[in-house]
């Protein structure tokens, strides 16, 4: 790998910035995307609707501008444990992406620590992707799954997401998000790198962009050939 790689930021990183304001800093510092997310306010980060009230159209009209891509929208929660409720958010979300002009979803798995058979717990997780499968075919869009390695989460290893893309067919449609919180080896990943910081005292940073600048020089530093 030579010393530049495609950087992207997640909304949680500046989660107190208005949607255009973070689209302008990551512009600013030369990311290639970003990765919206509609649970800000349910994290107690920001009192605010998805695409802060918005239209998603507009959001992604203002982020072209900018020269900036929407590399996804993020979440649907819990999506192995399928149900009505959970077509419907779906339903929403991939609708979202395509006004937007977005190019994933992300599905997140439980992580509720309840207590199942391996057969069930990958049983539901086969029976989710077969029923999210047409769905994301139809609106011509990837699906993010993201593997968390919790003791509590119901899909911990990226091999049993694997399999279960495979069983369904879903190979092209389905792709893996690496998150190096839970899994620190991916087997020559190229994609993008995404900041995606938890911390609160990243989130109250007073020189955030400075921050981020120094972080990128880093990481680019260490991996020059």
């Amino acid at each position: 790998m030579g010393g530049r790689i495609d950087f992207a930021l997640n909304h949680i990183t500046t989660p107190r910035l208005d949607i255009r304001a973070f689209i302008d800093l990551a512009a600013r510092i030369g990311c290639l995307g970003v990765e919206l997310r509609n649970d800000l306010a349910d994290k107690k980060l920001a009192d605010r609707p998805f695409f802060d009230g918005d239209e998603p159209d507009a959001i992604g009209a203002y982020a072209r501008r900018k020269g900036i891509r929407l590399l996804g929208l993020s979440e649907v929660y819990g999506f192995n444990r399928w149900s009505e409720e959970m077509r419907a958010k779906l339903e929403r979300l991939i609708k979202q992406a395509k006004e937007s002009g977005a190019k994933s979803i992300s599905l997140i798995p439980s992580n509720d620590g309840a207590v199942v058979t391996d057969e069930a717990r990958l049983a539901g997780l086969r029976h989710a992707l077969q029923e999210i499968l047409p769905m994301v075919e139809l609106a011509n869009i990837v699906a993010l799954v993201e593997p968390l390695g919790f003791p509590t989460s119901s899909l911990g290893r990226k091999r049993e997401a694997v399999e279960a893309i495979e069983a369904v067919g879903g190979r092209g449609r389905y792709k893996l998000v690496h998150d190096t919180f839970h899994h620190y080896l991916a087997a020559h990943y190229t994609g993008v790198f995404s900041y995606e910081p938890f911390a609160t005292s990243v989130h109250a940073a007073s020189d955030i962009e400075g921050d981020l600048r120094a972080s990128m020089a880093l990481i680019e530093a260490g991996i020059a050939p």
